[in-house]
């Protein structure tokens, strides 16, 4: 496969492998972000002006980079990288693959990531599905996306694992509209890599952006449109991947 083929996509694994940790997670992670006040430390912060924003910034260059922290309920990044460091040490991930069905590859050439599908099975997932969902609400009503779900994995990436130049969906396949990557890592220094670096959807050869991993940063952008790829991790590195979609149910893999 052409490690510059823009038309490679993520694709789910067909048994999600949060189930068989679910017990674990709720008992390790479960409490993370349930103390304090309900309206307030687990409410999440999304306003017009903000959505107003996300939208011009989409239609206007096709990504955008953001921090939501302050966006988010109050302790959901530290227990969200509770639960995929859980999941990592407890070999509930798998490695991540290239196409669809019958033409899924694994090819460590191009990605060595590792993968578990989010269900809502677990608090700071039901949390963040909350903020997932009033996201999608508000670039609907501004772009009229036609956006009927998400999906979302957690996504790990060991030092000397990368994933190059890609892009999310078939081109004109009209599934995945918007990808959304929010990373979970704390004191991420320049020399830790594993950047996102962004290219120009006019011209795939033109970097127009390098994103550091830094928890709480998300960047946001046109799955068909924009090309992407992750540079070489040089320490353990999580993020949580969410796609938001046009058609009702999932693909048959």
């Amino acid at each position: 496969m052409d490690a510059q083929n823009n038309d490679a996509v993520i694709v789910p694994l067909s048994e999600p492998l949060l189930e068989r940790s679910a017990g674990v997670l709720n008992a390790a992670v479960g409490d993370a972000v349930a103390g304090g006040d309900e309206s307030g430390s687990l409410a999440c912060h999304v306003d017009e002006q903000w959505l107003d924003d996300l939208a011009d910034a989409l239609s206007e260059q096709a990504w955008l980079g953001v921090d939501l922290t302050a966006r988010l309920p109050e302790g959901l990044l530290a227990a969200l990288l509770n639960e995929v460091t859980i999941l990592d040490k407890t070999d509930a991930m798998n490695r991540a693959g290239i196409g669809r069905g019958a033409d899924l590859v694994k090819d460590r050439s191009v990605r060595r990531d590792k993968i578990a599908w989010l269900e809502g099975c677990s608090e700071p997932q039901a949390l963040l599905f909350s903020f997932l969902e009033q996201l999608k609400a508000g670039l609907n009503q501004r772009l009229f996306l036609g956006l009927k779900r998400f999906e979302a994995h957690y996504a790990t990436y060991q030092s000397g694992d990368f994933y190059k130049r890609h892009v999310d969906s078939f081109r004109g396949r009209a599934s995945r509209v918007i990808s959304l990557v929010l990373y979970l890592n704390d004191d991420w220094g320049l020399e830790d890599g594993g950047e996102l670096q962004v290219f120009s959807s006019h011209d795939e050869s033109r970097p127009v952006g390098l994103v550091r991993p830094e928890s709480g940063r998300a960047v946001l952008f046109l799955s068909e449109e924009v090309p992407h790829e992750v540079l070489q991790a040089r320490r353990t590195r999580y993020s949580v991947a969410c796609w938001f979609r046009q058609d009702e149910v999932p693909l048959p893999l």
